[in-house]
């Protein structure tokens, strides 16, 4: 029954605070103005409320001005309105292509001429038809006629257009604005409960002063119409269309101005049995202006309202734009997603933004879109999908790699590897290395970009040579397709590999995001040293006096590969971050 009674009686009596934050209807939201802001929360297809934000120019001296205020007043409404409706069509369509600048003109222009049309020549046309026609010529009468058929023509144009169903969507939404701006002037809680309990008629409604003008003009043009019978021989004039019609288009800025200060006065007077008359036939006209609002519109709007309210009151507020999110709040629910790893949050994040992660500290705020793609890889993290895979790349010492389904993920161990190639290797220039069982190139990549040296890389796979091409393209790195030595010709003073090593038995025993990599580059036989024996075997016959075969292994395979390549040279071991031997290095 609260409800009810609030919607049908403009109930005043629990005030406890005045405001001048006005509002407008959008497509599917609503628009906020406040002193120094304006703030637009729309309803997307997707359900989620988008908030845009934005700060106003300061107020001119004009602004202070009675009158003149209003009509300032009145073409800013205009013009952030329209702005407002076209910002809210992109939320609400987003599909659709927006109009261009010079349509949205054109539809403006288009709107103005058919108001002029309906409110201004009909009731003039209705006038001038009357004293044409018939013996009647009484201006005071006439006058009255045409002032009744304007109003009569504005009571018809809300009643036909609100049974049109995107029309009263947006009625109702104004019904929420209403609502909203009585709440917090009654002084309750900003809650969609509370808000539901207010009234949807308000005493600065744009619908009551459109009544103003409408009232303003029947009184300013009747006027109009005695003082051209004051002046023999003037009569005519007011048989001139065209004439008449400048005329009234050049009081219109005087009837808003007056409209604006009438409405802006009765806001201001207390509720008494005076202001009550004259506030009544505006608060009529909000009955076809205005709609219940549903819950989800009443939310809507107190997230405009909301916002307006913090961004008058804290002028260092950044502004947000639609489909924005707060990047920190964001960043939290994907780490919540990623419970196994929430480091992995940062490094999506890294890649959508391009930021290092130290830099991720500073972000404000984050597109809606970059929020989604997070999400989408999160899923694919979550479906057991490699990290790299979803990123599409991976840092291996510095070096930005792609990778995906076709090659092994570099790793940190192998890092290690290459490093100590590197180092090897050092300054000298003309050294002949083979990188075999390249994979994605990673440990060639790092030897081309930090030596002096002549590289060759060599892998069975197809697949992984394709990837290893893209990231070799423009090292000088020769590719050659090769089972482990089959097509490898001449001597290399260095020879580094980091071949398949994992037992066949264990491999589906290993994590999700480890099996999601090709079998190929992981399955190192029965007892994971199947290639190290081909290594073992053919190695010496590729690799010059003096050379130096370097080749990752498995956290328990040091020892047994070491007494593999006994047979090549004198071997020693170099260990992981983790402190395990994980590179055999041997000397011919």
């Amino acid at each position: 029954m609260g409800k009810k009674k609030a919607d049908n009686k403009y109930d005043t009596s629990a005030k406890t605070r005045r405001t001048f934050i006005g509002g407008q209807a959008l497509l599917e939201g609503v628009m906020m103005r406040g002193k120094s802001s304006v703030a637009m929360a729309v309803r997307a297809p997707d359900g989620e409320i988008e908030l845009e934000t934005e700060r106003l120019k300061p107020m001119s001296k004009a602004n202070k001005i009675p009158v003149v205020r209003g009509v300032i007043s009145f073409v800013n409404s205009l013009v952030v309105g329209m702005k407002c409706m076209m910002r809210s069509a992109e939320v609400c369509f987003p599909e659709e292509e927006s109009p261009s600048k010079g349509s949205t003109v054109i539809a403006a222009v288009i709107g103005v001429l058919l108001a002029v049309g309906l409110f201004i020549a009909v009731p003039w046309f209705v006038g001038w038809a009357i004293k044409r026609w018939t013996s009647f010529d009484n201006v005071a009468v006439i006058s009255v006629i045409e002032g009744c058929t304007r109003l009569t023509i504005f009571i018809l144009y809300l009643s036909l257009i609100r049974l049109m169903p995107d029309i009263k969507r947006t009625f109702m939404y104004h019904g929420a604005e209403h609502r909203t701006i009585n709440c917090y002037e009654r002084g309750l809680p900003l809650t969609v409960e509370n808000v539901q309990s207010c009234s949807t008629k308000h005493n600065r409604c744009g619908t009551t002063f459109l009544f103003f003008v409408v009232v303003f003009a029947i009184l300013l043009y009747a006027l109009l119409n005695w003082l051209f019978t004051l002046f023999e021989g003037c009569e005519f004039l007011f048989d001139n269309f065209f004439f008449t019609l400048a005329i009234r288009l050049a009081l219109l800025p005087i009837i808003a101005g007056l409209s604006y200060e009438l409405l802006r006065g009765l806001a201001m007077l207390p509720d008494n049995k005076f202001t009550a008359v004259l506030r009544a036939p505006g608060l009529a006209l909000q009955k076809l202006s205005t709609c219940i609002p549903d819950d989800g519109m009443a939310e809507v709007a107190i997230k405009a309202f909301s916002a307006v309210l913090e961004l008058d009151a804290d002028p260092n507020k950044p502004t947000v734009e639609f489909y924005e999110r707060d990047f920190g709040e964001e960043r939290k629910k994907l780490a919540a997603r990623l419970l196994d790893d929430p480091q992995d949050a940062d490094w999506i994040y890294c890649d959508i933004l391009d930021k290092p992660r130290s830099a991720l500290g500073g972000i404000g705020k984050i597109k809606i879109g970059q929020v989604n793609k997070a999400n989408e890889y999160a899923d694919r993290l979550l479906n057991g999908e490699p990290l790299d895979y979803v990123l599409g790349n991976s840092d291996f010492c510095g070096v930005k790699l792609k990778v995906d389904g076709r090659v092994l993920i570099p790793r940190f161990e192998t890092e290690v590897l290459a490093n100590k190639a590197v180092e090897i290797i050092g300054g000298r220039s003309g050294v002949r290395v083979l990188d075999l069982c390249t994979g994605s190139g990673c440990i060639a990549a790092v030897i081309a970009k930090q030596t002096r040296a002549e590289v060759t890389a060599s892998d069975i796979s197809e697949e992984a040579l394709a990837v290893a091409k893209l990231n070799l393209d423009g090292t000088g790195v020769v590719i050659v397709g090769s089972d482990m030595f089959e097509n490898i010709e001449g001597t290399y003073d260095v020879i580094v590999t980091n071949p398949p090593y994992v037992r066949t038995a264990d491999i589906d025993g290993l994590q999700k995001q480890v099996t999601a990599q090709p079998h190929i580059a992981l399955d190192g036989g029965e007892d994971g040293l199947k290639f190290y024996r081909i290594i073992a075997d053919s190695a010496g016959k590729y690799l010059k006096d003096g050379g130096v075969l370097l080749a990752e292994v498995g956290y328990d395979q040091a020892d047994d590969v070491k007494k593999l390549f006994g047979k090549i040279g004198a071997c020693e071991t170099v260990k992981d971050l983790d402190g395990k031997d994980r590179i055999v290095v041997c000397r011919k």
